[in-house]
């Protein structure tokens, strides 16, 4: 936004989750908003994580299950 040739920033704060990430990725140069949208993450300790190497097995079978699936469709 310009007004009265100085550039106002919008309202970062305001924004909804989906709006800032929009905002993000056609200003990648604005710094200012990729942290404010990387500090809206859920934090590591709420994450779900999964240990693939426990269940690369598993995850290979179903994989194998759905792309037979598919091409039998």
């Amino acid at each position: 936004m310009e007004i009265g040739g100085s550039l106002m920033k919008p309202n970062f704060e305001s924004m909804t989750r989906q709006e800032l990430k929009a905002y993000v990725l056609k200003n990648r140069d604005d710094q200012e908003a990729l942290n404010i949208l990387m500090g809206r993450r859920s934090p590591d300790n709420e994450a779900t994580w999964y240990d693939f190497a426990d269940n690369q097995e598993v995850s290979q079978d179903i994989l194998k299950r759905k792309i037979n699936q598919e091409i039998k469709n």
